[in-house]
């Protein structure tokens, strides 16, 4: 994936503050974060590993859904961590290729996982007779690892494309990770239609998990809605929230940074949207699951209090 027409060595970075000061506060602050963001999703992967009555298809998605959240923020953080520590704004060509195909690979595997996921509660709901039938384990894992697959091969195409373009514009990236329109503006080659081509297919694609998932809630609320008694409707809906308040801020942060009208462009806007789809939700995720799942929360509790 080298770059024969460009000199380049190393990319530039945004820094996010000037003055020793505030470098340390980001570093403080970015720490924090990930810290946190690390003991939720890892909380959830050894509980729902170390219990065997977690051991069912939607705890099997949730601990994938959590893996992929600590691999997305473990891409973009750590780096702008170190960065501001050693103040420096510097990353390899190799280790900007890189990050953006892990990058890549997490957050399309990420929203491929949700569309699986949202059919998990469509089956709950919807058709729940059938439900140990239509996702049994062998049904989950091979779900499960088509998301992994196609997310690995649409993060090869799109970092195999924008890396083939050659790069005359500098070396400065106006983001605090490497990201593909960032990339994009520094090339000086007018021939997009490769890359126009596999974005165009990515969006398509995207475009069709979003409605599976819209049609996937339009009939789980119908059944809910039939549903004679509060507490039925009160357990389906506490079923389903958790989830859609995942795919919600997942896609309106991913619609809004890629798809935002360039008025409304600018280094401070994009960086705040960048932070919003990529740190936002692995921040997020744990609290919104483990917030109305009451077997999650013993689960959980039950491990700690083992520990100690």
């Amino acid at each position: 994936m080298s770059n024969s027409s460009s000199p380049i060595r190393q990319f530039l970075l945004l820094a996010f503050a000037d003055t020793r000061e505030l470098q340390l506060l980001h570093f403080c602050l970015f720490l924090g974060i990930y810290l946190a963001v690390f003991l939720g999703n890892g909380l959830i992967i050894i509980t729902i590993a170390c219990d065997h009555r977690l051991h069912t298809p939607m705890y099997f998605f949730l601990l994938n859904l959590s893996v992929l959240d600590l691999g997305c923020i473990s891409t973009t953080v750590p780096k702008a961590m170190a960065n501001s520590l050693w103040d420096t704004r510097a990353i390899s060509y190799t280790g900007c290729v890189a990050q953006l195909f892990f990058f890549l690979f997490l957050i399309i595997t990420e929203y491929y996982l949700l569309t699986v996921m949202a059919y998990d509660r469509y089956v709950a709901i919807c058709h729940p007779l059938h439900y140990g039938t239509l996702l049994g384990s062998r049904a989950c894992v091979h779900m499960a690892a088509a998301a992994w697959a196609s997310g690995f091969l649409h993060a090869v195409l799109h970092t195999a494309n924008i890396f083939s373009l050659p790069l005359c514009k500098g070396n400065a990236v106006d983001q605090f990770f490497c990201e593909i329109p960032q990339i994009l503006k520094l090339s000086c080659s007018d021939d997009y239609l490769r890359v126009i081509g596999v974005i165009v297919a990515s969006l398509c694609l995207g475009f069709g998990c979003f409605v599976f998932i819209v049609v996937s809630y339009v009939q789980i609320f119908r059944a809910v809605l039939r549903i004679p008694s509060q507490q039925g409707r009160h357990k389906a809906f506490s079923m389903c929230i958790p989830h859609l308040a995942v795919v919600s801020i997942f896609i309106s942060t991913g619609m809004f940074a890629y798809l935002k009208p360039p008025s409304l462009s600018s280094i401070f806007v994009d960086v705040v949207v960048s932070f919003l789809y990529s740190v936002f939700p692995p921040s997020l995720n744990p609290l919104i699951y483990s917030m109305r799942n009451q077997e999650l929360q013993h689960a959980v509790w039950k491990l700690m209090t083992g520990f100690f």
